[in-house]
C-alpha cells in the first residue's frame, strides 16, 4: 500500500499590489508528489487579491491588520500550519510542479534542518537569483553567483538559504522558535541558517528545484536601515564573546567603510538610527545571545568555518578594492580563528 504524500503548509505573504501572488499561490496549490495547503498572510495587501484567494480550497488566510514584516509574517504563517512541513515562498515568486517535492525530499533526511531551492530570475529563468547564499565572517550576506547560470545538478551544502524559497521540517522550526521579529526583514535567513549549522543539522542548496522570481532591486533609506542594523543584530547576537574580540579591527573597519558609504549615498541619517536602535535594544541583544548559546550544540570553531572571508565586490563600498580587502581579511581570519 502507497504512502500519503508529505503534507506541507506553505506560507506566503501578500504585501501591496504583487502582481504575480496568485500565480504563486496557483502554483504551490498545484505542486506533484506533495499535499501543498497555503497559509497566506495580509501584511498590508492593497488589491482583492487575498480576499479572492481565500475562496480557493486549500487557502487558509491570517490577517494581522497589519505589516509585520517578513520575520513577524512567516512566523504568523507558521503558527497556522498544519503541514509536517513548512515552506517560505515569496509572493512573487512561482515554482515548478516537482519543486516542492525536491525540497521534501532532501528536508527529510534526519541531518538535515533547511532545503532552498535554486531562485531564478523571471526575466531569464537560466541565470540565477539566489539560493545558496554566502555568509561572511563579517556577518555580510548576499545572493550568492547572482546573474550566472545554473550549473550544478547535485545538492550541496550552504551556509545560508535565501528565504526566498524554502522547506523547513516544522519541528525543526519549531524548536528554534522560528525567526526573531526584531529583525522584521533582511538577515533573519541567514540568522535561520546559522542558528540550524549550530544544532548539528545541515542547510541544503537543491538546484533542480526552482522558483522562478519576480526580482526588483531596490535601495531606499528604510532599507538600508535595516540591511544594515540587522547585520549588527545578527553578529552581536550569534559570535561569541571569543569572536567578537578577534574580529574586532576588521569589523571596525567594515563599520568604518559602511558609514562613509552611507554619508556618500545619503542615507547616513538611516545608519544613526541602526546605532540608535542596537543601543535601545540592547537588553533584547543580551538576552538572545544567552537563548542562541543555549540551543547550539556545534562549537564556533565547527560552524564558523563554513563562513567566508571572501566578499563579492558588489558588496562593498568601493567594488575596486574587493580583492585587498579579501586577502587582508583572509590573512587575519587563518591567524585569528585559532582562537575561536
Amino acid at each position: 500500500m502507497s504512502q500519503p504524500p508529505e503534507r506541507v503548509s506553505a506560507v506566503v505573504l501578500a504585501y501591496k499590489a504583487e502582481p504575480w501572488l496568485r500565480r504563486s499561490v496557483e502554483a504551490l496549490l498545484a505542486s506533484e508528489k506533495v499535499d501543498v495547503d497555503v497559509v497566506l498572510v495580509d501584511n498590508g495587501c492593497t488589491t482583492d487579491d487575498v480576499d479572492v484567494l481565500e475562496q480557493v480550497d486549500g487557502v487558509t488566510v491570517v490577517r494581522p491588520g497589519t505589516n509585520t514584516g517578513f520575520a513577524g509574517g512567516c512566523n504568523l504563517g507558521a503558527r497556522a500550519a498544519t503541514g509536517e512541513y513548512l515552506a517560505l515562498v515569496n509572493g512573487d515568486a512561482v515554482v515548478e510542479p516537482t519543486t516542492m517535492a525536491r525540497l521534501v525530499e532532501e528536508a527529510s533526511k534526519p541531518d538535515v534542518g533547511i532545503a532552498v531551492a535554486s531562485v531564478r530570475l523571471a526575466e531569464d529563468p537560466a541565470l540565477l537569483n539566489a539560493g545558496a547564499n554566502p555568509i561572511h565572517v563579517l556577518g555580510l550576506s548576499w545572493s550568492g553567483r547572482m546573474g550566472q547560470p545554473e550549473t550544478l545538478t547535485e545538492p550541496m551544502e550552504t551556509a545560508g538559504a535565501s528565504g526566498a524559497c524554502v522547506v523547513v521540517p516544522k519541528a525543526h522550526w519549531d524548536a528554534l522558535g522560528g525567526f526573531d521579529e526584531e529583525y522584521f526583514a533582511y538577515h533573519e535567513d541567514a540568522d535561520l541558517s546559522i542558528r540550524t549549522w549550530r544544532k548539528g543539522l545541515r542547510v541544503l542548496y537543491v538546484p533542480d528545484a526552482v522558483a522562478v522570481h519576480r526580482y526588483e532591486f531596490s535601495r531606499n533609506d528604510f532599507k538600508m536601515y535595516l540591511v544594515e542594523r540587522n547585520r549588527l543584530l545578527f553578529v552581536t547576537t550569534l559570535w561569541s564573546g571569543k569572536a567578537l574580540v578577534l574580529l574586532a579591527l576588521p569589523l571596525a573597519g567594515l563599520e568604518a567603510a559602511m558609514t562613509l558609504m552611507a554619508a556618500s549615498q545619503g542615507w547616513f541619517p538611516a545608519k544613526v538610527k541602526g546605532w540608535r536602535w542596537l543601543w535601545s535594544h540592547r537588553a533584547h541583544i543580551r538576552a538572545r545571545r544567552r537563548v542562541l548559546k543555549a540551543e547550539a550544540t556545534v562549537p564556533d570553531r565547527e560552524w564558523m568555518g563554513l563562513l567566508t572571508t571572501k566578499v563579492d565586490p558588489s558588496v562593498i563600498p568601493v567594488p575596486a578594492l574587493a580583492s585587498t580587502v579579501n586577502g587582508l581579511v583572509t590573512i587575519w581570519w587563518s591567524v585569528t580563528r585559532r582562537w575561536v
